[in-house]
């Protein structure tokens, strides 16, 4: 059993090798019985997808909603490229996530459990499919579980397009001007929740609030996951209390200690200058550097890499996985692309380039039909801060060595090809 102030947690238990469902109520063991809605209100649990909503409120709101065939929705996708928390989490404890689910769908009257995992992630799906299985052999009751397998893009994450996909097989966010706001497959109120968010669930029914408490903070209780990746020995999954120093998080991943930059968030968050590494990592501190824990993903960025060139690289990659649905994506994300390229690789008028990038993004931001655009402009604002003495050397026609010899920190899926980011 899990003691009160340890670590890990959702990730406790696991040597290599996905826990039974034998294997996971023998490490798992149920305490006293709780009143879940109130213990899951008094924890504080955050989602842990990126948005951080306070999930009592939203399992609050879908059980006030009607309807007799509500579903629980759990986000395996892990759309973001340099996160790969979710699949750590499923290849350690699938059975705490779908066990999450149930006390989800208990709570709002939930007659299905829809679970999405990436087809192109076979080893997941296959994680998730023999728990599951396991499961049904046991013939317990509660509601009926099923594994979906949508193609994995980036949009394809975000809970609306998911959403979309389970009703049209397609991956196409939905315009949501408010927030939170009731999603459906077909007529029936849907709640979404990512893996670990779910996982977290389960550990508050079991054993309550006051335990969950014990890590974290105050405005930011519990652990979370952090997918460190960049200049680190070997990309890693760590599971940290939140408040935790950022310095302590890359000294747990062997990371380099002396970082240019740090990308926080994902590809849709924000770079944070390297000085700030003994930075709590929770959003209440995060937010005084305009950063926040997002998605979870610590992308370390070495001194001798180029920090423009990396976020054009981004940028090019997120203008390319866009949906296409409206302007801001389909011709904004791409002009930011090209007037990144223009900054970076000496144009003829890099200053006008990089006037027209900041007069793009305040045209742009808002505009989308999702946020998608809205998180690319987070991520260039942020680079224009952190990076702002080497866009003044790129401007005036002194490029650092970074971007004469690029060093990809980050990796980028499908950009196998570097020359596909610049036009010369």
């Amino acid at each position: 059993m899990i003691s009160s102030g340890s670590l890990p947690r959702v990730l406790h238990g696991s040597e290599g090798r996905p826990l039974s469902l034998a294997q996971h109520e023998e490490v798992f063991i149920a305490g006293t019985p709780f009143n879940v809605m109130h213990e899951l209100e008094h924890s504080g649990l955050t989602g842990r997808g990126g948005a951080a909503f306070p999930t009592f409120r939203k399992v609050d709101l879908l059980r006030l909603q009607r309807g007799h065939n509500k579903s629980v929705v759990v986000n395996v996708m892990e759309g973001e490229p340099a996160a790969h928390k979710e699949f750590a989490l499923a290849g350690a404890n699938p059975h705490l996530i779908l066990e999450g689910a149930q006390v989800l769908a208990g709570l709002i009257g939930a007659k299905r459990i829809l679970v999405c995992v990436a087809r192109d992630n076979p080893t997941v799906v296959n994680h998730l499919s023999r728990a599951i299985h396991e499961l049904e052999r046991r013939s317990l009751r509660g509601a009926k579980i099923e594994l979906h397998t949508p193609p994995w893009r980036y949009v394809a994450g975000e809970e609306s397009a998911l959403v979309h996909w389970l009703n049209d097989n397609e991956s196409l966010p939905q315009y949501r001007p408010e927030r939170p706001s009731i999603l459906r497959v077909g007529h029936s109120p849907v709640l979404v929740d990512n893996a670990e968010t779910c996982a977290n669930v389960a550990l508050i029914a079991r054993f309550g609030a006051e335990w969950f408490r014990k890590l974290g903070t105050e405005k930011s209780p519990g652990s979370t996951l952090v997918s460190l990746t960049g200049a680190v020995e070997r990309s890693t999954v760590l599971e940290v209390s939140l408040g935790t120093p950022i310095r302590d998080i890359l000294a747990a991943g062997h990371a380099d200690m002396a970082p240019q930059a740090l990308l926080l968030g994902g590809f849709g968050g924000t770079w944070l200058h390297g000085q700030h590494i003994d930075t709590p990592y929770a959003n209440e501190h995060l937010g005084a550097h305009g950063a926040n824990v997002g998605a979870g993903v610590m992308a370390v960025l070495p001194r001798e890499a180029c920090g423009v060139y990396e976020t054009l690289r981004i940028v090019r990659w997120m203008a390319n996985e866009s949906a296409r649905q409206c302007g801001p994506c389909a011709f904004g994300l791409p002009a930011l692309a090209e007037d990144l390229t223009s900054i970076t690789h000496s144009s003829k008028d890099p200053k006008a380039a990089y006037e027209r990038l900041q007069s793009r993004c305040d045209s742009i931001e808002g505009r989308g039909a999702c946020r998608h655009p809205d998180g690319v402009i987070q991520l260039v604002r942020s680079a224009l801060i952190v990076f702002a003495d080497d866009i003044a050397q790129h401007i005036v026609g002194r490029p650092c060595t970074g971007t004469q010899r690029p060093k990809h920190t980050i990796t980028i899926p499908s950009l196998e090809h570097e020359d596909e980011l610049i036009w010369e």
